[in-house]
């Protein structure tokens, strides 16, 4: 008997997933919009990641030819054919552009995004290499300092090749890493505007009251970043650079990052709210607050692994003095938008308070709350010395 499907949960455990897993018999029906790419004949791989059901299938067409895609399956209260399309056509742009990132297949009728009932199902292209961090979950670090700088090369090249990228800031929806609610002069008006797109979260009173928690513990950086502001140039960004949202060219502790995959948070924001997303995502270990939230001082930091990340990133893309100032208060705030972006998943689609009130108090606030500990102090200070060195900023170290 097969082992129980199970996905990623929030404390870092795996849990029995929200979403029901792929079968051959919805994909027969699915892939007979796609002919050049065949039925599917296994399903490989199942994914452990918890918003979508998803996996690795194999194929075969009516010439007899085999090939490998990656299919995710989305309730359309969560991603409808318009949600995927905004990521997709950022893809098309990245390619275009010359970026490392999946293709996305167009069935034949031309529509990369196919919506059958109540799903929502796209088909990626698998890039070269391999999934060497399959599964390990968001907030844990990388195995190596090569790998993280490598990763640091990786964002800088994809903020190069959206650089021109034009579209506007997505709809509203659930699961997107925006950048709103700090991004000006008076963030309590711009969280009132948040709540007012969000019903699910204006209506609910432990909500409202720990966003209100979490603007007063954080206010201090806002005030930080506020000078910066002007300085942070519009950008379609990814928003979720973990290690596990790379390819590798091979398991080895120099690998190389190959490709970036899952654009399902990005969102026109700033390259500094992206490269803070990657430091919150890869430097600190999250999880030991979920499961020790009265010892914040116990949550480990990677400084080394902070330093080469910005290094790789610099060797590409240098931030300008303005830019590397602002990635210290960014990289406390930037967590606010997401969390709340959970909270309204959990509440609007899963209707699970036990979840929400995980991403609202304890991610929302809890995080906030931390980096006034010590090592988010620490973490923080780091940042701001980088920011203050002379000539630290487009340095290529090994």
């Amino acid at each position: 008997m097969s082992s129980p499907i199970k996905a990623h949960g929030m404390d870092g455990s795996l849990v029995p997933p929200d979403w029901p897993p792929l079968t051959l018999a919805e994909l027969r029906e699915l892939l007979i919009n796609f002919p050049a790419i065949g039925e599917p004949t296994r399903i490989l791989t199942v994914s452990p990641r918890p918003f979508s059901a998803a996996g690795a299938v194999a194929t075969r067409n009516a010439h007899g030819g085999e090939a490998r895609v990656f299919i995710k399956r989305h309730h359309r209260a969560v991603r409808d054919r318009e949600g995927l399309l905004e990521e997709h056509r950022f893809l098309a742009h990245l390619i275009a552009h010359g970026a490392s990132v999946p293709r996305i297949f167009a069935s034949a009728s031309g529509d990369t995004a196919v919506q059958i009932g109540d799903s929502t199902y796209e088909v990626h292209e698998i890039p070269s290499g391999i999934d060497l961090y399959e599964g390990a979950i968001s907030w844990t670090p990388f195995r190596t300092a090569a790998h993280a700088y490598s990763a640091g090369q990786a964002l800088a090249r994809l903020h190069l090749a959206a650089s021109d990228f034009a579209s506007p800031p997505r709809a509203v929806r659930p699961l997107v890493a925006s950048f709103t609610i700090f991004a000006g002069q008076q963030p309590a008006s711009a969280l009132h505007r948040y709540f007012a797109a969000r019903p699910s979260l204006a209506d609910h009173k432990a909500v409202r009251a720990c966003a209100d928690r979490a603007l007063a513990i954080l206010a201090p950086y806002h005030v930080e970043l506020v000078p910066h502001l002007p300085a942070l140039a519009p950008l379609w960004t990814h928003n979720d650079l973990h290690a596990s949202n790379l390819f590798w060219s091979d398991p080895g502790p120099d690998a190389r990052g190959t490709a970036i995959i899952d654009f399902g948070l990005a969102d026109r924001t700033n390259a500094v709210h992206d490269i803070a997303h990657a430091i919150e995502r890869n430097i600190v270990d999250w999880l030991v607050l979920v499961n020790h939230p009265a010892n914040p001082d116990g949550v480990p930091i990677h400084l080394d692994h902070l330093e080469v990340l910005l290094d790789g990133y610099e060797s590409i893309r240098p931030l300008s003095a303005e830019e590397a100032a602002a990635l210290a208060p960014m990289t406390a705030l930037c967590h606010t938008e997401f969390a709340l972006s959970e909270a309204e998943y959990f509440l609007g689609v899963l209707r699970s308070e036990e979840k929400a009130v995980m991403a609202y108090d304890g991610w929302l606030v809890g995080h906030a709350r931390w980096f006034w500990s010590r090592p988010g102090c620490t973490l923080l200070d780091a940042l701001r010395r980088r920011a203050d060195a002379p000539h630290s900023h487009g340095a290529s170290r090994p």
